[in-house]
């Protein structure tokens, strides 16, 4: 072990036509996913897709030049006795100050499993031309006994100004405000500089490791914690060398992977993504010279046979000289901004046609855990039937190593953390690193040992995923206010949308074609008239233009988003109403 560290369908989207291409015979017939070791069935109306996959992934196996359709293999899922009987038997885990490490140390043997492909031919030149960092690569030799470090430039942590940290957190279930306030709910927490060396088995880590440097994969202690969630929620790929890395959060972690798979200037990259997404990644793609190309969508999200038929007609002279996209960038649960979640067969189709064209695929997930039962449906009671309802991921189902997962804790925990992972082969993780340890190198310390205190030594894995539970039942009831309002205050004449099934937008779709002024005024127009009205009113709703993936043709609809994490359930009533007055005088209704 090389170590420093010992152990002893959607109103407002087109529909889906089944007879329109040739990958979408069968894709809404889809599902079918087994886990290992769990006998509940998934909770009624956690998500809407739960059926066979075989005809689908049939179709795409008749594919010309298409590769054998990935096998549908059991979804493996650790459990926390498992986590528990593991940590047992390793001890103690010493990972002092830089300590390196790596997730294959905390992962399940995976032996007989087969290693990723190798993806050299997508990577860019900056991204082979990155060597280790030779002081980091330096701290592997602090584990030897005795040894004395004249090396590496860590202060002293006798100098840090910052003794300790007091936090007070919800004791599990109980998390509302009212239940943690003190001094009868929640409890107190210290976090001091020297815990690990003070307080010995019952402390891994302190201030004066989480506050000096540390290696860009981030501290071993949230490292184990990161790569134990992947295998315990059922994301860890199929083949043996995955590995996780901590990063900076989401948006930094799309702008390292877009700088180490797309070369926008040299090569003329372009990048695939939904026709209307994430707005801060088109913005993270532009300067860098990407290319973006909208990829159709209906109720479910991205169309598979979309993605295939833009694939399959790409002419680099009629592209403006850009090279075939060989990167996907997808937000498959909840998608920023519509709203819609890919079922797992959508998802399967998507991966096939990935293979068919050597595409490799960016999972951004950051809504993964607020997937919602439909309104009147009881939400999940127990810890396995929560997993056992979650939606397969695409790193689950990954049998080349073609995808780069990036999970975050800004929506489910605290986004001023600024602190995610990702999960993906051994050969992208590296060159991530690489990228990371002259960039960011890693998240912050005060994030990491936070965290580490919350989520690891008082919560540890089941009150983290009772939380998300937790946090799943509050969002919903915020959906169905938001949902209710719409339906009561919404000129539905002109208005559509649906409910969205994970996620915090409610996407809103105004029939332009009913404008009175529809013939002298275009879609932007009608679009900055009502946007005008709705802050004149006192509201603010997000255009559906600045989502737009492709900004030099023409607007397919008129489109807002709406959100409903954050206003009370009165402010999104009230919203809601001056949004609805606000399209009543432009449509002049």
């Amino acid at each position: 072990m090389r170590s420093a560290i010992r152990t002893g369908a959607l109103r407002g989207l087109p529909p889906s036509n089944p007879t329109s291409g040739p990958l979408h015979s069968g894709l809404r017939n889809l599902g079918g996913r087994t886990t290992r070791r769990l006998s509940i069935p998934p909770a009624s109306g956690f998500h809407s897709k739960h059926r066979d996959c075989s005809e689908a992934l049939a179709t795409v196996a008749k594919l010309p030049d298409a590769e054998p359709v990935a096998p549908v293999a059991p979804r493996e899922r650790i459990t926390i006795a498992d986590i528990k009987e593991r940590r047992a038997k390793a001890g103690r885990l010493v990972a002092p100050t830089a300590a390196y490490s790596d997730a294959d140390m905390f992962k399940a043997p995976s032996t007989g499993k087969p290693k990723a492909k190798r993806w050299d031919h997508h990577l860019t030149k900056e991204s082979t031309l990155r060597e280790p960092c030779k002081l980091k690569q330096a701290a592997k030799h602090l584990k030897t006994p005795g040894l004395i470090s004249l090396g590496g430039g860590l202060p002293c942590p006798e100098y840090f100004p910052i003794s300790s940290l007091s936090l007070h957190i919800p004791i599990p279930p109980n998390f509302s405000e009212a239940a943690t306030l003190p001094p009868n709910g929640g409890e107190d927490v210290h976090i001091g500089k020297y815990d690990a060396a003070t307080f010995g088995e019952s402390k891994e880590y302190d201030l004066s490791i989480a506050l000096n440097y540390s290696q860009a994969t981030g501290s071993a202690q949230m490292t184990r914690f990161v790569t134990e969630h992947v295998e315990l929620v059922g994301a860890a790929p199929p083949y043996a060398d995955w590995r996780t890395c901590l990063t900076v959060g989401s948006t930094g972690a799309l702008e390292q992977t877009l700088r180490m798979l797309c070369d926008g200037v040299g090569r003329r990259d372009s990048l695939l993504t939904e026709e209307f997404s994430f707005s801060t990644a088109l913005e993270t793609a532009a300067p860098l010279g990407i290319g973006v190309v909208g990829v159709a969508m209906d109720g479910e999200g991205l169309l598979p046979e979309a993605m295939d038929a833009v694939l399959s007609g790409w002419e680099v002279g009629e592209r403006g000289g850009r090279r075939k996209p060989h990167v996907l960038y997808t937000v498959p649960s909840g998608q920023n901004p519509t709203g819609a979640t890919q079922s797992e067969g959508r998802r399967r189709a998507i991966y096939e046609v990935a293979r068919r064209h050597d595409v490799f695929v960016v999972e951004d997930e950051p809504y993964y855990y607020l997937q919602m039962q439909k309104p009147g449906v009881e939400p999940p009671t127990s810890v396995e039937a929560f997993l056992d309802g979650l939606i397969p991921t695409y790193t689950s189902m990954d049998v080349d190593g073609r995808v780069l997962r990036m999970d975050s804790f800004s929506k489910v925990v605290v986004p001023g953390s600024r602190m995610g992972w990702i999960t993906a082969s051994e050969q992208i993780v590296e060159r991530f690193i690489r990228h990371a340890e002259v960039a960011n190198q890693g998240p912050s310390g005060f994030s990491q040992v936070i965290l580490h205190k919350l989520l690891d030594e008082r919560w540890g894995h089941e009150g983290y995923l009772r939380w998300l539970m937790n946090l799943r039942i509050e969002y919903t009831k915020r959906r169905d206010v938001m949902v209710a309002a719409c339906e009561e205050l919404l000129p539905k004449e002109v208005v559509s949308w649906t409910v969205p099934q994970a996620g915090m937008f409610q996407w809103l779709k105004v029939n332009h074609t009913l404008h009175p002024h529809a013939s002298t005024k275009s879609i932007l127009e009608i679009e900055d008239e009502i946007f005008n009205s709705c802050i004149a009113r006192g509201v603010l709703v997000a255009r559906g233009s600045w989502f737009r993936a492709e900004h030099g043709t023409p607007p397919s609809g008129l489109y807002f988003r709406a959100t409903f994490a954050a206003a009370t359930p009165e402010n999104m009533r009230e919203a809601i109403r001056r949004l609805g007055e606000a399209i009543r005088e432009s449509y002049q209704m």
